[in-house]
């Protein structure tokens, strides 16, 4: 129940209630002795940071992860932040270990490598590549993948991160129909960060497209949604200075 709580805060933006709900739910696990549980609800920090911007901290839980569990989800989920901090060549040495030891597992190769392998296809501004590496998740992408399930990320991240390499292509009408296919399932994506952050997106795909009035409006969704939210997050403050130059 805390790792839910941290998640349904975070989608707010309430990422200081987060953390102290996640270490809750983290030493709680701990003490059972479920120490799958407690690498899962560490991992999902960690993406949840990776996402929103604060790059050392995903950088901290998710190398805490790779300590606590050679799991798979977990596992899936510190690479992954790792990737979205910068660190390519650790994400790619852990993806390609998790391809090496279940290779034939069917999560690993319809959604979580072709995530991991298209962030770090974007980190190196290979927004083509990305795209390419994500095909092979279409016809499972609105799956619900054990990730979701255990430890509350991962949902559609194939579709986002399509999202986000239509955008790093300039291929801004692309780019808005990822992300609004993420706003069309609430009920797949529940309190996962993508579903607060497609807002954003889609506001910056429209821009893309040349799109004013709707890029406006999506902004001001993510902004109301994110009103009370932390201030010093990097995504909202990136977002603000965005809607400004818009008006």
């Amino acid at each position: 129940m805390s790792a839910r709580e941290a998640f349904v805060e975070a989608y707010s933006g309430h990422l200081r209630a987060a953390r102290s709900l996640s270490q809750r739910a983290l030493l709680q696990a701990q003490q059972a002795g479920q120490h799958e549980r407690a690498a899962l609800w560490e991992a999902g920090a960690a993406v949840r940071e990776a996402l929103f911007g604060n790059r050392a901290a995903a950088a901290e839980s998710a190398f805490h992860v790779l300590q606590l569990s050679p799991g798979r989800e977990a596992q899936y989920g510190a690479a992954l932040a790792i990737a979205l901090a910068g660190d390519t060549s650790r994400a790619q040495a852990i993806a390609d270990d998790l391809q090496r030891r279940f290779p034939e597992d069917s999560s690993l190769r319809f959604s979580y490598l072709p995530s991991v392998r298209a962030a770090i296809a974007l980190n190196r501004g290979e927004p083509e590549r990305a795209l390419e590496f994500l095909q092979v998740a279409v016809p499972h992408e609105l799956g619900i993948p054990p990730s979701s399930v255990g430890g509350l990320f991962g949902a559609l991240y194939p579709i986002y991160f399509r999202g986000q390499a239509y955008l790093a292509g300039r291929r801004g009408a692309e780019a808005a129909a990822e992300f609004e296919k993420i706003l069309a399932h609430p009920t797949i994506v529940i309190s996962d960060p993508i579903g607060a952050l497609a807002r954003l997106q889609l506001g910056r795909a429209y821009v893309v497209a040349g799109d004013r009035a709707k890029a406006e409006s999506s902004y001001r969704d993510f902004l109301a949604l994110w009103r009370d939210a932390d201030p010093d997050t990097p995504v909202l403050v990136e977002a603000r200075v965005e809607y400004g130059r818009l008006k």
